[in-house]
């Protein structure tokens, strides 16, 4: 009987200290936060609002200061390259070409005859260079001023329509002052904006179109122009689209339009990660991947393609998937093949983890 009890006495010692040494090897692991890999090209459809503008917009000015005399256009009229549009008046400026002109002809006398002189040894080479050099001096002048004779008349300077006049005639205006705006009449453009995440991966971009809700079933194919390189105030990037078809009705700038984008997805995708969970180790970037079997992190090295104001991150890796779970808190207090415990999921009947 007291061999039995040793032995039982035994088995209880036993249990008592492997489980006192699991609590102390589950106290000793570290507590992390994971979170689920996402790809960024889950979709091979985007849809962005765009609007129609046009091919070429342009603010007519006068190059020289004056009083407009005539405006020759209406708002919506159509106009041809070189036609036109307005001048000022010319009085001031005919006056001062006059006086040039009168000039002109007397320089240009003298300077040829002190020329013809010279030919014939009649007079110095420094007499000479006087003439020549006064000649070139009053024949700029006298271009100069017949130029801005010119300037006083304002042509179109490509086929299209006046969108609107900015000032009436006997106004004074001056050099470079908007008089006229207008826009060319050839095929629309079609501006959108994308995010930083489809901007990244814009080479996936394989066709384009847009609809309208004025023309229900028709598709209006586009080609992309280009795209502005520099993120705007709203940390968006501009793309403009050209318009394709000649047999669709065509639309007018300033419509609204619903642009859709076809995306090719065989190539690998950048992923979206928590920006916490990027580790910076000289020079470079990692995350710990968490291997759930094992229960166990390993060290993977990313690219990091960008950051996001919603504390995502964009990257690309070879070493891990969407679908994958990352350690995303707690990263600088663990080493690379340790073992942790995952942080359970909040219940949503228990908020805040009180329960």
């Amino acid at each position: 009987m007291k061999k039995y009890n040793v032995i039982i006495g035994g088995f209880i010692l036993f249990l008592f200290t492997a489980c006192s040494q699991t609590r102390q090897e589950s106290s000793r692991r570290q507590t992390v936060k994971t979170d689920t890999v996402i790809s960024a090209a889950e979709q091979s459809i985007l849809q962005y609002p765009g609007k129609v503008k046009a091919a070429e917009d342009a603010n007519l000015s006068f190059r020289v200061s004056g009083t407009i005399r005539k405006i020759y256009v209406k708002d919506g009229t159509r106009v041809r390259k070189g036609q036109l549009l307005a001048d000022l008046d010319p009085t001031d400026y005919q006056i001062q070409l006059d006086a040039t002109e009168a000039e002109y002809l007397q320089v240009k006398s003298e300077a040829e005859r002190v020329m013809a002189l010279y030919k014939d040894g009649g007079t110095t080479p420094a007499a000479n260079d006087k003439a020549e050099y006064g000649l070139k001096q009053i024949t700029a002048k006298y271009n100069h001023h017949k130029d801005q004779l010119s300037y006083t008349r304002l042509y179109a300077p490509f086929d299209g329509y006046i969108d609107k006049h900015l000032f009436e005639p006997h106004e004074t205006v001056g050099a470079g002052m908007p008089v006229l705006t207008m826009m060319s009449s050839e095929r629309p453009e079609v501006e959108i904006n994308l995010p930083a995440a489809e901007y990244i991966r814009r080479g996936q971009f394989k066709e384009y179109y847009c609809t309208f809700d004025i023309y229900p079933g028709k598709h209006h194919t586009l080609r992309p122009l280009y795209v502005i390189p520099r993120a705007n105030a709203n940390q968006l990037y501009t793309m403009r689209l050209k318009w394709e078809n000649t047999s669709l009705p065509q639309p007018s700038p300033g419509m609204n339009t619903m642009v859709t984008i076809l995306c090719d997805t065989t190539e690998k995708a950048p992923m979206t990660i928590p920006a916490n969970a990027i580790l910076h180790e000289n020079g470079k970037t990692s995350v710990f991947l968490y291997e759930t079997a094992q229960k166990k992190v390993r060290k993977c090295n990313i690219t990091l393609i960008g950051l996001h104001t919603d504390g995502k991150a964009t990257v690309t890796s070879a070493q891990i998937k969407p679908g994958d779970l990352i350690v995303s808190s707690g990263i600088h207090h663990i080493q690379d093949g340790e073992t942790v415990t995952p942080l359970s999921a909040t219940s949503k009947t228990n908020i805040g983890g009180l329960l």
